[in-house]
């Protein structure tokens, strides 16, 4: 089940990281636990909200990610109650498995099998990553909550700061599940990440411009037995909450509604109307979607 959407922001450009290693060098003469806390914290804050930073430089994004990840993962151990850092740091993860690991074993599988498995193994290391970092500080902000997810326990409700940890944790373990299809106890846990992805949706339906909406779409289209016109009907206020910006939605409902139901031409027009957003509204989670709606278009004979 792919990732439908690519939550915009989350890339720190690379101005903030010279300022963020700036930060981290003073840390290293500081000896006071309250004033490196402070400066940690202030770090922390600055990487979550700089992540926001427009970038549509797919090659730039992808080499500069490494460093902002690593970096952002080793703040996170400082902080570890920074719910916007641990979204971030989530966030980061997953999309970097998605856009430029799981995608590429896409493009690799017909001519080269293997390297293609190599990062199909390299993209879920990467969601299990991101979902590790989710999960905890949703546990650390509601001891026994993965417990309660398990029980289903109807009393488990989120607040309004922990959606998004909830919706990368639930887009993460999507992720993972899709990439694990000969490790049933992976799978398994399909519902589990659809009830995650439901309380989300249940605080804060139009989350992330349609990223949520588009999710639920995505779990309902690929758990056994999902209602199909229920899937259409989240895809299209995903693509209602996009506001006419957001190219994910499209592709989503082309590979999610269109390419199961064997229409190709409105799989077309979903993709070449992605295409024309991306065109209007340019952004790195459009250039992720850009890439993609080419590389569907280019492979629609094998696809139908």
């Amino acid at each position: 089940m792919p990732l439908l959407f690519v939550h915009p922001g989350l890339w720190a450009i690379r101005r903030t990281w010279c300022r963020a290693l700036g930060l981290c060098l003073l840390l290293l003469s500081l000896s006071a636990c309250s004033a490196r806390h402070l400066i940690v914290q202030g770090m922390a804050g600055e990487l979550a909200a700089q992540g926001q930073a427009p970038e549509d430089d797919l090659v730039l994004a992808r080499e500069a990610s490494a460093f902002y990840l690593k970096l952002s993962e080793a703040l996170l151990r400082e902080v570890p109650d920074n719910l916007p850092l641990s979204a971030a740091v989530a966030g980061g993860f997953t999309q970097y498995a998605y856009a430029f690991v799981a995608f590429e074993a896409e493009r690799l599988e017909a001519s080269d099998s293997r390297g293609a498995q190599a990062l199909r193994e390299r993209a879920a290391r990467l969601y299990a990553r991101a979902h590790r970092h989710a999960m905890a500080a949703l546990e650390r902000a509601q001891p026994g909550f993965r417990k309660s997810l398990e029980n289903t326990d109807t009393r488990l409700q989120l607040k309004s700061e922990q959606v998004a940890l909830a919706y990368w944790a639930a887009a993460s373990w999507g992720g993972l599940i899709s990439l694990s299809k000969d490790q049933p106890d992976t799978v398994a846990d399909l519902p589990l990440a659809l009830r995650l992805a439901s309380l989300a949706y249940a605080r804060q339906p139009d989350y992330g411009q349609g990223a949520l909406a588009s999710l639920m779409a995505s779990f309902e289209a690929a758990r056994p037995g999902g209602n199909s016109a229920i899937a259409l009907r989240y895809f299209d206020q995903a693509i209602a909450l996009g506001g006419a910006s957001s190219a994910g939605p499209l592709v989503g409902k082309a590979e999610g509604v269109a390419l199961p139901a064997g229409d190709r031409a409105a799989f077309e027009a979903l993709l070449q109307q992605a295409l024309a957003v991306v065109a209007q509204h340019p952004g790195l989670q459009n250039s992720v979607m850009r890439e993609r709606a080419l590389w569907l278009l280019a492979h629609a004979d094998d696809l139908f």
